[in-house]
């Protein structure tokens, strides 16, 4: 039976970040690019990137920080095994701010740096603020 919704869930290590029924996902930061998710969509599995997890639900739009890893699609359910997640109330938004510079501080000091590793905690930095500012 189409109820015209969606089951979201959301893991992490830390345990259950989001499960609930939602009209839609507007965006999932898939590895290969964004992507969106109706009811009835079809089944597919993707690897996922930092960013920013956006979906309506009861008329408003909910948004939820995802760092890295899995998204399983169906027709009713998308299930997201995250390395890790945060509700966008749960985000501390002077830790975000204080890693991002920590972080950009790290890469203008490109030669003693780890660069990847600074990338990488500048853009969860920058996703986290994105969610709080919207």
């Amino acid at each position: 039976m189409d109820t015209g919704k969606i089951t979201l869930e959301v893991v992490s290590p830390q345990g259950l970040v989001v499960k609930e029924q939602v009209d839609e996902v507007n965006a999932i930061p898939g590895s290969e690019g964004e992507f969106g998710v109706l009811p009835g969509h079809m089944c597919f599995v993707t690897t996922l990137k930092v960013g920013v997890l956006s979906f309506k639900s009861a008329g408003s739009e909910k948004y939820v920080f995802i760092n890295s890893g899995y998204a399983e699609v169906s027709s009713s359910n998308i299930s997201i095994l995250a390395d890790s997640a945060e509700k966008a109330e749960d985000i501390d938004v002077e830790r975000a701010i204080a890693a991002r510079q920590r972080a950009e501080e790290r890469l203008r000091q490109a030669e003693e740096v780890d660069f990847a590793r600074a990338t990488a905690a500048l853009d969860r930095a920058t996703a986290r603020i994105q969610i709080v500012k919207r």
